[in-house]
């Protein structure tokens, strides 16, 4: 088939890979200028690892970044909010923090026709009549056999799937976030977080090495209101620091050289819902299709998975029609879980409900020691709740989850 893909993020560049790999004519639109990687460091589950592992990446990839073994979050007085180990899921289970940079590169590297993406065209519409995609100067590219839009959380192109989009909503949250290179933290394989209520959430994620820089590196992140988001300045970044120094004072040293709020990025999050991810010979995929708050760090790892669900789908069905109503049953319950998931957990870490904090440190801790609910919430840490996988040797099986 001739394919369109409409950005060059992680979906769109596990697709171009995966589906150049199947023999199709895939043509790359990205509205970027150059070519190169957007947003904070990540934590890679078993899940998004899993499909790295399918592209022959996942060695390189454990090269690059960090091993993570545990995530820990703590109120300002120590008190256990959460502890969970990978381990207790499964002996070889882990995530894997890494920069955007590292799996970007790591991604082109193995796109052998990256070189040809079309780079500074920026796709505003989809015309289901003559299957064209056009651009915001009003020019047509195509007819395309399918079009995958890939744009990421603030997608254009989703709402040309006619009467699909139930919810798109923007969080009234966000956070500020910047690469710090620390070659001896102390909690090389841990995830840590801080809160102080609902209002300040403080986490360091370790993320191993950054293309074109020496050393270690871990990702800084400190939640403020959206509208703090959007104004954040330097005095914005005064106040940060006096907050951090407050609530976690160890971490002080390591952000003292930010004076400038052009130091920190700034990111704003989505609520998206599709009834359906497709219409027509349009499918939306990753961000585009599901945008979510980042509080269970599922992002990149659903992008890794949409871009395989829709390969082996198209690989598996000769009619189109058919691929794609495969390839949304495959994606829609683990898709719907985390949706719900992260609606239902992001206001008991960031929001103005001080209720929800005092709920959330009370009764989280004692929670996660409880052995019938521990599994299930191993099970979305590492992204496997609702999931449909294949192991060796074995029929497909699902983890199994009830939908909150």
């Amino acid at each position: 088939m001739k394919v369109a893909i409409v950005g060059y993020g992680t979906a769109g560049q596990a697709s171009a890979i995966l589906l150049s790999a199947q023999g199709h004519d895939v043509t790359v639109f990205e509205k970027s200028p150059t070519l190169g990687p957007v947003g904070a460091g990540f934590l890679l589950q078993p899940t998004g690892i899993a499909v790295l592992e399918r592209l022959g990446l996942a060695g390189r990839a454990l090269a690059l970044g960090q091993r993570i073994d545990e995530l820990h979050g703590v109120t300002p007085r120590g008190r256990p909010v959460m502890a969970m180990r990978y381990r207790d899921r499964r002996a070889d289970c882990f995530g894997l923090g890494m920069t955007r940079g590292a799996l970007f590169e790591l991604l082109r590297e193995a796109h052998h026709d990256a070189a040809q993406v079309r780079t500074g065209v920026y796709i505003a519409g989809y015309d289901a009549a003559t299957r064209s995609v056009i651009d915001h100067d009003g020019t047509s590219y195509g007819p395309f056999d399918l079009t995958i839009a890939a744009d990421g959380a603030h997608s254009v192109l989703r709402s040309r799937c006619e009467n699909q989009v139930s919810r798109e909503k923007l969080y009234p949250w966000g956070a500020v976030w910047c690469l710090l290179r620390i070659d001896d933290w102390a909690a090389p394989t841990h995830l840590l977080q801080r809160y102080a209520g609902t209002r300040a959430m403080i986490g360091m994620l370790p993320v191993g090495t950054r293309p074109g820089h020496d050393g270690r590196w871990v990702t800084f992140y400190f939640s403020l209101p959206g509208e703090a988001v959007e104004a954040f300045d330097d005095c914005g970044v005064a106040a940060m620091k006096t907050t951090v120094a407050g609530i976690w004072p160890e971490l002080a040293p390591h952000i003292a050289h930010l004076e400038h709020s052009e130091q920190l990025n700034r990111a704003r999050y989505r609520d998206v819902v599709l009834r359906q991810p497709h219409h027509d010979r349009l499918v939306v995929i990753g961000d585009a299709a599901h945008a979510m708050s980042p509080q269970l760090g599922q992002g990149v790892n659903m992008a890794l998975l949409d871009a395989a669900a829709l390969a082996d789908a198209l690989d598996e069905h000769d009619a189109l029609d058919d691929a794609l109503a495969a390839y949304r049953r495959e994606r829609h319950n683990h898709v719907r879980i985390y949706q719900r998931m992260s609606r239902w957990l992001t206001p008991l870490f960031q929001s103005d409900r001080s209720l929800l904090g005092w709920c959330r440190d009370v009764f989280f801790g004692p929670l996660g020691k409880v052995p019938g609910a521990r599994g299930p919430m191993l099970s979305i840490l590492t992204g496997e709740a609702g999931h449909r996988r294949k192991p060796q040797g074995e029929d497909v099986q699902a983890e199994e989850l009830p939908a909150p």
